[in-house]
């Protein structure tokens, strides 16, 4: 059993628990997530690691209460148990030190983006940071942003909080704003993780821009240890699973439309479960 420490209220319908998981925090790396069981009847879900502490060995998930489970995790209290968590599971993000890297979150991603910008940053890299949400309200980790970037860009569709737009907005200025200077360049990289057409929308302006981008992807999973192939995706026409290739797949070759379709599959069980 892995026993819930703290229970936090981000935003609406965004929860953050830290749990008592001390292999798993020995081990987790930046980009890599858990399988979460609730009891002996339960589904897995995957959820990213937003944070952990090897020293203390709690471990922290934050995820949007929007299905059965989500719910149903979103209701404990401190102290209650959770039945299996298993992890750290997917590829870790590759951190180098590469210059410049912007790292964007979109939604409940920038919980996923966080550890990756922080280790981006420990590498020595200089970190952008740009992060979505449809209002402000809604807008989780700002603190934790600012720490571990050196510059950070809020959007807002609604304009309640930074400018006004979407990420690709924000990224667009950035670049154009490169464009008229003779003193830099492009970053280096992009990674970002979000909404399914946040990524692909920021991945089909960076292609114009010609910079690497990397995506990281939430697919629909069971087992996440590439038995089952529910997490399927194609990447530059081969096809490969999120669990055990990924979670992070190269922007410009990954198929989004099959990644949507992909997870639409349950929504009519899910819709008879609420």
């Amino acid at each position: 059993m892995f026993d819930i420490i703290t229970t936090q209220e981000l935003a609406k319908d965004i929860t953050k628990i830290t749990v008592n998981a001390p292999v798993i925090a020995q081990k987790a790396r930046a980009g890599q997530f858990v399988v979460l069981i609730l009891d002996e009847k339960g589904e897995r879900i995957p959820l990213t690691l937003a944070d952990w502490d090897k020293n203390t060995g709690a471990i922290s998930l934050i995820f949007q209460k929007v299905g059965f489970t989500t719910k149903r995790l979103g209701a404990l209290k401190i102290g209650d148990p959770i039945a299996h968590i298993l992890g750290p599971l997917g590829h870790p993000t590759e951190i180098k030190n590469l210059g410049t890297v912007v790292c964007v979150g979109g939604g409940v991603g920038i919980a996923e983006v966080y550890p990756v910008s922080r280790a981006f940053k420990e590498a020595g890299n200089r970190v952008i940071g740009v992060v979505g949400a449809r209002s402000k309200d809604l807008l989780i980790l700002e603190k934790e942003m600012l720490g571990a970037c050196d510059e950070l860009f809020i959007v807002t569709d609604d304009g309640s909080c930074g400018r006004k737009g979407f990420v690709t907005d924000a990224l667009r200025e950035l670049f154009d704003t490169i464009d008229k200077s003779t003193h830099t360049k492009y970053p280096d990289l992009i990674y970002a993780i979000g909404p399914v057409p946040m990524m692909k929308a920021v991945s089909e302006l960076t292609k114009i821009y010609g910079i690497k981008t990397i995506v990281s992807i939430n697919p629909i999973m069971v087992d996440a240890t590439g038995m089952c192939g529910s997490c399927r995706c194609t990447v530059g026409g081969k096809t490969l699973f999120g669990c055990v290739d990924g979670p992070d797949f190269d922007g410009h070759s990954l198929d989004f439309e099959e990644l949507e379709k992909r997870l639409r599959f349950f929504k009519d069980e899910e819709i008879k479960l609420l």
